[in-house]
């Protein structure tokens, strides 16, 4: 059936060359509303898709560790594969649990950091050149920060 009586598509014979309830908006049609839905969606994809992961994670080390007796007298710190990103990612695929529960975390960090990126483009596309300054200006921030290792 698809978009028959629905959606007729315009005439330029006619004159007709806008089209005001169709389907393909295309982003001239795009409005702060369908921004915040995409924005909604991906923080609640983000936030479920790192619980899940962090649980997976969590699975995995209860399974190699659970029998395990901690041995309180001697200090054992974060293992080695924690510290950096190619040590989380190779522990990762070598199912290793306190990997796979940091990089759980490491995206439910990037979430919020994704939302903004999001934002700046959303934005762009409605050329509001103010917010758009403004948003790339608090995920420079947010990046410098995150590479520099300092706060703000």
């Amino acid at each position: 059936m698809g978009l028959q009586g629905k959606y007729n598509a315009p005439n330029p014979l006619k004159g007709e060359h806008k089209v005001k309830n169709s389907p393909f908006r295309g982003l001239r049609g795009f409005k702060d509303k369908d921004m915040q839905v995409i924005i909604g969606w991906i923080l609640r994809a983000g936030v479920t898709i790192s619980m899940l992961i962090v649980f997976i994670g969590g699975v995995f080390f209860v399974y190699r560790h659970g029998n395990s007796i901690p041995d309180y007298h001697v200090f054992k710190g974060v293992p080695w594969f924690i510290h950096n990103t190619g040590g989380i990612i190779n522990a990762t695929l070598n199912f290793k649990g306190q990997a796979i529960i940091q990089l759980g975390i490491i995206l439910l960090i990037a979430t919020p950091v994704i939302r903004v990126a999001f934002s700046a483009i959303g934005f762009i596309i409605e050329k509001d050149y103010l917010y758009t300054a403004i948003t790339l200006i608090v995920l420079l921030i947010i990046v410098g920060s995150m590479l520099s290792g300092h706060p703000g």
